[in-house]
């Protein structure tokens, strides 16, 4: 629980730690209760298609991966921004 209160936040950004959750879908329910309407969950996680990436595969996470996880949730996927040589930050917008 990250015991936020409910439409509270405009944005919640999370740096290399959602694929360290032991519960990812009731912390994704959680912070996405949190959200006010049209707010935004940003994931910064390495890249799991880049093997160059040096760092063990259970610390990345591919796009697919991330957008499957999310899906359930009542966010929209809305962009990958590609600046980060080894990461993907990945925008979603509650509905």
């Amino acid at each position: 629980d990250p015991k936020l209160p409910e439409r509270a936040v405009d944005l919640i950004l999370l740096v290399d730690v959602y694929h360290e959750f032991d519960f990812p879908h009731e912390m994704t329910r959680a912070m996405i209760r949190a959200l006010k309407p049209g707010g935004r969950l940003v994931l910064v996680e390495y890249r799991g298609e880049d093997p160059a990436v040096p760092i063990k595969p259970l610390h990345k996470m591919t796009v697919a991966q991330v957008r499957r996880e999310l899906g359930v949730h009542p966010v929209t996927f809305v962009e990958n921004i590609g600046a980060l040589p080894r990461h993907h930050v990945l925008v979603f917008r509650k509905q």
